[in-house]
């Protein structure tokens, strides 16, 4: 009688196939979402809605933004700040200088001077000078100088140079450290740290974990679609072969 279920309709029995397949969509489910909520945790995303930062972020680009706190803050990080003496928005700008640097420029090449050492600056469009304006300012302890990667084009640090902290936001103002871009799709990339800072104290930042994140979503993904593809194409293998059987036994019927 418990044959009779078995082939009648009864519950059907789970081979290692069918067994894969649910632990791929299950553990695909957990990548995927999981993933999500990470990089929800994590990031934040911006619009940056003017050209101050080109090349490296275009007018009207969406950015992934990792939430930090100011303290983890290093020079050259491109972050996301509000403060009051500049408007009191969400701004985005480069960290050129931290509390105790002295900062000039520029010199006979239109280079930035950080504490005395010359800086080349990947970043900015091909023969543009570091600035215009010329200045000297030495940066406030817990304050960071600021400056947008399009120098003609960036209202910064340099227009506040008047300011009772010389231009310099507190670090307190950062809500988020940029880590790429995601939109157009397009100018997808990271945002990478400069080389060029790495020899003054405290270096440079580690990038963020969205590399981690973004394979665990695709991974997670692929999972789900393949574990539940197995299903369907068992089951029209199967018809497929069922249908070649009856086939079969029509011509032989004929036959005899």
């Amino acid at each position: 009688m418990s044959g009779a279920q078995g082939v009648g309709g009864g519950t059907p029995r789970r081979t290692p196939g069918s067994v894969l397949s649910g632990v791929a969509v299950a553990l695909g489910c957990v990548l995927f979402l999981g993933g999500f909520v990470w990089g929800a945790v994590l990031y934040k995303p911006y619009t940056v809605p003017t050209d101050s930062m080109a090349p490296t972020i275009a007018k009207g680009a969406r950015v992934l933004a990792q939430r930090v706190d100011g303290g983890e803050v290093r020079r050259g990080d491109v972050v996301v700040f509000r403060d009051q003496v500049w408007g009191d928005l969400p701004m985005v700008k480069r960290v050129i200088g931290v509390g105790g640097d002295r900062i000039e420029c520029c010199d006979k090449q239109g280079r930035l001077r950080v504490n005395g050492k010359v800086f080349e600056e990947p970043y900015l469009r091909s023969g543009e000078q570091a600035s215009s304006t010329v200045f000297s300012t030495t940066v406030p302890k817990d304050r960071l100088f600021l400056m947008g990667d399009h120098r003609s084009d960036s209202l910064d640090s340099r227009v506040h140079l008047t300011d009772e902290a010389g231009g310099a936001v507190e670090r307190g103002a950062v809500d988020a450290r940029v880590d790429a871009t995601a939109w157009p799709l397009g100018s997808w990339g990271t945002v990478g740290r400069p080389d060029a800072f790495k020899a003054l104290p405290g270096g440079i930042s580690q990038p963020g974990p969205l590399g981690p994140i973004l394979i665990a979503i695709v991974t997670g993904a692929v999972l789900i679609l393949v574990g539940a593809a197995y299903g369907p194409l068992v089951r029209r293998r199967s018809g497929g072969g069922a249908r070649r059987d009856q086939a079969a036994k029509g011509k032989v019927a004929a036959g005899g």
